[in-house]
């Protein structure tokens, strides 16, 4: 049985990659949360899916919009206004906003996790970088973030996840212990790609997803049919695709085999394993 995998936590029904979003993902029920980190000028780990502060981030003190988050300090990070990080269309329908939430950093997030309890929930930590980064900022953020998910215990419910795969490189030697996910999509996937880290594509995702040392492979799901799946367990790898949102294509990925699927609508992908007679992961419930 596939896991569910909430995206930027519930990014469908609450603003992505804050903790009022991770909690809501942990009240529907999922077996993990994906989430995005990246560093700040100072060395803070906050989340963040872009490399820069877009215009649906709502300042709340100055005017950041544009500029690069590892340009500005955790104190400058604080005066801004995460709660209306609107997911595109369809989603304007399900998405309530959550004004005065502020951009978290991963210290907190695992607070958020410990009170509520959530042992079993996998924590998939996506580390944001450019291939333009130098080595020694991709090692910074690999190990910081080792080292916050150490300091509250959390190492054993983490993965780190990355299209850079340095940062792969880079959280093997920090911690072999934790498992990685070698994410790939159009842009990335090409022979030669700074993102990849000197891996050759021409054996195909999967074998250049071991190359570099990962446990699972996460392709943008347009990538990802039957004989990719059959190809990833062959390999010995787990394979999660990104993002489903659809029932019907839900229900297709379960039936290829696919160990997790990450949604923006986890309550959607509960209702089809329910649907299946699957057994659902926990809820819980907590307050951000």
């Amino acid at each position: 049985m596939p896991e569910i995998q909430g995206h930027r936590g519930a990014r469908a029904l609450r603003p992505e990659n804050t903790l009022p979003g991770l909690a809501h993902a942990l009240a529907v029920g999922v077996d993990a949360i994906e989430f995005d980190v990246t560093l700040t000028a100072d060395g803070g780990l906050i989340l963040a899916h872009d490399l820069t502060v877009d215009a649906t981030t709502i300042t709340g003190s100055g005017d950041h919009v544009g500029r690069r988050w590892a340009d500005l300090t955790l104190a400058q990070v604080a005066t801004l206004d995460a709660g209306y990080r609107r997911p595109p269309e369809p989603f304007e329908a399900t998405f309530v906003p959550v004004p005065g939430t502020g951009v978290p950093t991963l210290g907190q997030v695992c607070r958020l996790i410990a009170e509520a309890g959530a042992a079993e929930v996998t924590l998939a930590v996506e580390l944001k970088t450019d291939a333009s980064w130098p080595a020694a900022d991709v090692a910074r953020l690999a190990d910081g973030a080792l080292a916050t998910l150490a300091a509250h215990g959390l190492t054993r419910q983490a993965r780190i996840l990355a299209f850079d795969w340095r940062v792969l490189r880079a959280a093997r030697a920090g911690d072999e212990s934790v498992p990685r996910v070698a994410l790939i999509e159009p842009r990335t996937w090409a022979q030669g790609s700074p993102w990849l880290a000197g891996q050759d594509t021409a054996a195909g995702m999967a074998v250049a997803a071991r190359g570099i040392g990962a446990a699972w492979l996460s392709p943008w799901d347009p990538l990802t049919s039957a004989d990719l799946v059959a190809e990833t367990h062959r390999e010995g790898l787990r394979i999660v695709p990104w993002t489903v949102n659809e029932p019907d294509r839900m229900g297709a990925l379960i039936e290829y085999g696919v160990d997790a699927i990450v949604t923006d609508r986890p309550d959607v992908l509960r209702g089809v394993f329910a649907e299946r007679g699957h057994t659902l992961p926990r809820r819980y419930d907590i307050r951000s």
